[in-house]
């Protein structure tokens, strides 16, 4: 359809809202009664034709005590569906009495088959009924909506002799009015409209993203596609188009069968009208309704092929509580076993639960096919670089690229969506890597590749052309090396995060006014017994302050032991929190001490060789947390851990050592690391030149000034 005539329709609707329902409801509240009347209307037109029959056949029905009557009716009216109502829409529109008109309407709306009365139930129309006859508009909606001018069938209008006479609106067609005018609703409303859809450009380049590389490689037989988030249905209907399509070349026969969840109750209603409309009233059983993350529709389903756009930047901690919390959380989707961890864990930021929807699709991945899966899914940068090692977002990056799964992500440009101007990236997985991409991942640059709109819709001012989407698919099918395509390694995205101690150093001061300081807190803690301790030990060692707390603590023993004085946890703790200073010149504090043919020095992880009493041993200090750091180190560093640790780290602090049981690793993906292009300098010339453009004008401004004044 060109966009001429999609302009035209959505005009058309457009104009009855604004026509029809401007007096009675503002303006953010059309989309309650024009989305399911546009529906209605489509599916009223479809019915017209076997009306007749379809009511012959429901009183033989009826008449033979048959109750189940579905299948029937359906293979009556030549549909997915059917109305069992005595009227059609165009049997209403000239009832002249209100009372009679929102009887019979009701009658109308209660007589069609069960999948559509989900339907129905879904845009809430029905309480929009009394608000419509009540301000007596519902004949000259209906009235409107029955426009010869304009056809929302997805069949054509022919005349007598079965010439065209108004083209049929089929369902892709049917989904861009849709998502425009949800677009336009929204923008009143001041909804986020990208939250419902993706523009068909993008939809386009994600469908050829997944299929072009093994366009070779389809079969005959049956493909199932899942999208869960699947809106409209738009993705899942061009997904299917263009899978048809490659396989027809092909010269394959394949089965496709669509698969969506969706979570809000509208735009979920559309995509299962568009099902029904095609005559796929098994298909639309698969469009189920409710949240992916917290109530999966397809908890033992694999898929061939999955796409999606799924909301970002938007929390999903409710899904979250309703999983048990990031506590309790057990879905197997969601923690799985990875790098020695049993339960590996996945769940990301409540704020934002988009990497959640590709965790979901990678739970799905079929492994005894010889194509595997293969996944698009798009996402804004976040995804790329947000969470900490160890945390969700990080794991899952983890997860995925260390299973090999991920084959590329691609840059797009900016403001490509409806709602939002910011980067977007599109990832591309799959389990079945060919051998030149195993253990590899490309990146691609597209953010330079679009065409301007002629006019902006929302935020997007821009598309790709079919240009733009062969040239992104050609790299994807033929990986190579360019400006704007670059494969690396996949452990190019990881790195070690090391947690860096230094030894806590301590002095204790003695003097009077610190004893009695000490003496005020024993006394609130009721540990005076302690106070006598320090007493006696500050006698025989003075005032200080004394750099080596070890050596104070072994006096601290030695008269506990003497006076039978038990040193506890408590008390330790008093000692150090209430007579000690950190001093960057005092020795470090002894944590544990070990013999050196049980435990061998080593340094750059905290065993320390020392001398203690006469005796080699080694040492363990305690860190001091105030001076505790963390370094990133590549898992492509050269020599690992150790080497960075001596090359960045001790020459500048040669006390410090590597926690070993802190370390942790990390995955994030920086497209402005590999692809950022400085602007280059400006030559000494043109910046000669300017400052003598400069000299020029000021000297005149100069001058002007100097001539005012002596005037």
């Amino acid at each position: 359809m060109n966009h001429l005539i999609h302009n035209r329709i959505v005009n058309f609707i457009w104009g009855i809202a604004d026509d029809v329902l401007r007096d009675v409801y503002v303006r953010g509240k059309y989309r309650d009664v024009i989305l399911p009347m546009t529906v209605i209307r489509r599916l009223d037109a479809v019915l017209e034709p076997t009306k007749e029959k379809v009511l012959s056949m429901k009183n033989q029905l009826d008449e033979a005590g048959i109750a189940n009557q579905h299948a029937a009716l359906c293979q009556t009216s030549r549909e997915a569906f059917y109305n069992v109502s005595a009227f059609t829409l165009r049997d209403l529109k000239n009832r002249a009495k209100q009372h009679q008109l929102k009887a019979d309407f009701q009658d109308y709306l209660d007589g069609f088959s069960p999948n559509v009365q989900e339907i129905l139930d879904k845009f809430k129309f029905r309480n929009q009924v009394p608000t419509l006859v009540e301000a007596d508009i519902l004949g000259n909606l209906i009235e409107k909506f029955l426009d010869s001018r304009v056809n929302l069938s997805p069949k054509p209008v022919q005349d007598v002799d079965g010439t065209e006479l108004i083209a049929a609106l089929d369902n892709h067609s049917m989904g861009t009015v849709f998502e425009e005018l949800i677009r336009r609703f929204n923008e009143d409303n001041n909804e986020e409209a990208g939250e419902h859809f993706t523009p068909r450009d993008v939809v386009k380049l994600m469908a050829d993203l997944i299929f072009l590389p093994i366009a070779d490689k389809i079969e005959s037989g049956t493909y199932l596609v899942y999208d869960g988030a699947c809106g409209t249905g738009g993705m899942l209907t061009v997904a299917e188009e263009r899978l048809a399509k490659l396989a027809k070349d092909h010269g394959k026969d394949v089965s496709i069968h669509l698969f969506g969840q969706e979570v809000q109750p509208e735009t979920y209603a559309i995509a299962k009208a568009d099902l029904l409309l095609k005559g796929e009233g098994a298909e639309a059983e698969n469009i189920r309704y409710g949240s992916t993350l917290s109530s999966d529709a397809f908890p033992s389903h694999e898929f061939d092929f999955m796409l999606s756009n799924p909301p970002y930047g938007k929390s999903w901690k409710t899904d979250l509580e309703r999983l048990g919390g990031k506590g309790d959380l057990k879905d197997p989707r969601f923690v799985t076993q990875h790098a020695d961890d049993s339960e590996y864990t996945m769940a990301t930021r409540s704020s934002d639960g988009q990497l959640m929807f590709l965790a979901n699709k990678v739970s799905k991945l079929k492994n005894a096919t010889r194509l595997g899966s293969r996944i698009t899914e798009v996402h804004n940068g976040s995804s790329l670089f947000t969470g900490d090692a160890g945390q969700g977002e990080s794991n899952i990056r983890r997860w995925i690229i260390e299973n090999d799964w991920l084959e590329a992500i691609i840059a797009l440009p900016e403001n490509m969506f409806y709602n939002t101007g910011i980067a977007s990236y599109i990832w591309v997985l799959t389990n079945r890597k060919s051998a030149e991409r195993c253990g590899k991942v490309q990146l691609i640059d597209a953010t330079k590749w679009f065409a301007p709109l002629r006019r902006n819709l929302g935020k997007k001012n821009c598309e790709l052309s079919e240009e733009h989407i062969r040239a992104i698919c050609d790299l994807m099918v033929n990986p190579a090396e360019t400006d704007n395509s670059k494969v690396f390694s996949n452990k190019a995205f990881g790195y070690w995060k090391v947690t860096v101690d230094r030894p806590l150093r301590l002095a204790v001061d003695l003097s009077s006014a610190r004893l009695e300081r000490f003496e005020s807190s024993c006394a609130r803690a009721k540990e005076e017994p302690l106070t006598k301790l320090v007493l006696r030990v500050a006698e025989r060692l003075g005032t200080g302050p004394h750099l080596d707390f070890n050596a104070f603590m072994s006096s601290c023993d030695a008269d506990a032991e003497l006076h039978g004085v038990k040193l506890t946890a408590k008390r330790r703790k008093l000692l150090q929190s209430e007579l000690c200073d950190t001093i960057e010149g005092a020795s470090p504090v002894l944590r544990k001490i070990h013999k050196q043919d049980k435990v061998a020095p080593d340094p750059i992880y905290g065993l320390f060789a020392a001398e203690i009493n006469g005796k080699s041993c080694t040492v363990e200090y305690e860190p001091d947390i105030t001076l505790r750091d963390n370094e990133q180190i590549p898992l492509l560093e050269d020599g690992g851990i150790d080497e960075f640790f001596r090359r960045e780290v001790l020459p500048y602090t040669s006390d410090a050592w590597i926690d070993s049981g802190k370390t942790l690793i990390g995955y994030e993906i920086s497209f402005n690391r590999h692809f950022y292009q400085p602007a280059p300098m400006r030559t000494l010339e043109e910046i000669a030149a300017d400052i003598h453009a400069l000299e020029q004008e000021t000297e005149g401004l100069l001058e002007q000034f100097v001539g005012e004044a002596e005037r």
